[in-house]
């Protein structure tokens, strides 16, 4: 079963604009049957294919003459020697669409795409499925708390149970665990793990030690929704600081997790310049954290840090899903102020608090307060994104959001 993709419109739409679209993004996540739904007409060869990979690999002058565009080469990261001959057919013929591209690792990519490609290449993040597509919501823009935005959402709203959202929390956001009705929930992230460490990760750096990186994987998923402190995970896993940076960077890299990064500037004097951690896929952050079933995580004490997981990776499915830039802060200052989310737009600072109750208070946006004594801070609408029912003004122009509003 398809679940259609809110992205399908952006990448349909850049592969008019360049002579190379670039699909990048978690395993798993529907990358390649994304493309070939869209590029179903055109020639399609994995790079999983030992044979493939070999004349990719050492014929890569005749490579496109064996198989001529327009082309969809999956997983192109294992031939990078590749994009200078895909750069010059684009420059000699001068068409749109004509190489259609996918790839899990983004670093080993985006070097070789700045090196090759700069100009001739549209590039589209493809994160797992967003609860606007598991529910078959058509709305696609990006979530921001304004008046516009939830007259336009309200018009297209799924009602979504209590019991349903910790469903989806529970069980990621892979499109396996929705499109086929058999998955093994455990077997399907264990196998996930093996093949993420022994794919990915063998390929940008030399772990050594396998298990110490699944338990660093582990003591990471144990922080989402956290500040970062990296010294301690590296005591926790008995690695050395600068092996916890550079593992910390994969995970990055390959997307597994996101650092939130602090809202600061030089008049803020107390703010905290420490990122926070998240993981991309509830799901995978559970099997890892032994979290082995909605009711236990629901009740369990992760749960509020789930949520906000699940939320702050809800939005930023919004944006790359619309094909957008993303500019997401959260502000904590040494005076014990908070405010889970920032967004940036035009200027304007929308705060976002997020909370996973059902009776959101006053007291939950108090810290919003902190923003009007900024000077030359000009703030938006804000609000608490919570399992609330109803969308209501909580105060002033603050607003309750129900989680069924992102």
């Amino acid at each position: 079963m398809y679940i259609y993709r809110h992205i399908e419109e952006p990448v349909t739409k850049i592969s008019k604009m360049f002579g190379a679209v670039l699909i990048t993004g978690p395993r798993q996540v529907g990358k390649t049957t994304l493309l070939k739904r869209i590029a179903k007409n055109i020639t399609y060869v994995t790079l999983d294919d030992p044979i493939m990979i070999s004349s990719a690999k050492e014929h890569a002058g005749t490579f496109f003459k064996d198989n001529p565009p327009p082309i969809f080469v999956d997983e192109i990261q294992y031939a990078p020697n590749l994009f200078p001959y895909i750069k010059m057919i684009i420059d000699s013929e001068h068409k749109k669409g004509q190489f259609y591209l996918s790839g899990s690792q983004l670093f080993v990519m985006m070097k070789n795409v700045t090196e090759s490609l700069a100009g001739r290449l549209g590039i589209i993040e493809l994160l797992g499925l967003s609860l606007r597509e598991i529910a078959g919501v058509k709305f696609n823009e990006p979530f921001i708390p304004t008046d516009e935005y939830f007259t336009a959402r309200r018009k297209d709203i799924k009602e979504i149970s209590y019991k349903d959202i910790w469903n989806i929390i529970y069980k990621g956001s892979m499109p396996q665990m929705y499109a086929e009705s058999d998955v093994d929930w455990t077997f399907f992230y264990g196998s996930y793990v093996k093949t993420y460490v022994e794919r990915d990760v063998r390929d940008l750096t030399q772990i050594g030690d396998e298990s110490k990186f699944i338990k660093f994987m582990t003591v990471i998923a144990a922080s989402t929704g956290q500040l970062l402190n990296l010294a301690s995970v590296a005591r926790d896993v008995n690695i050395s600081p600068p092996t916890a940076e550079r593992w910390l960077s994969i995970l990055q890299t390959s997307r597994i997790v996101y650092l939130l990064q602090p809202y600061h500037n030089n008049l803020i004097k107390r703010a905290v310049k420490t990122p926070k951690v998240y993981f991309l896929d509830t799901g995978l952050a559970a099997y890892l954290t032994k979290w082995n079933t909605p009711e236990v995580l629901q009740n369990g004490a992760m749960a509020g840090a789930f949520f906000e997981t699940f939320v702050i990776a809800e939005i930023i499915k919004s944006y790359l899903n619309k094909g957008k830039d993303i500019s997401l802060y959260f502000y904590r200052d040494k005076d014990m102020n908070e405010i889970d989310l920032l967004i940036l737009e035009n200027g304007t600072l929308y705060p976002i608090e997020i909370k996973k109750h059902a009776d959101p208070s006053k007291r939950d946006i108090s810290a919003f307060r902190v923003l009007d004594n900024i000077p030359n801070i000009k703030r938006g609408k804000g609000g608490v994104v919570c399992m609330y029912d109803n969308l209501i003004t909580l105060s002033n122009e603050d607003m309750v959001i129900p989680v069924k509003y992102l």
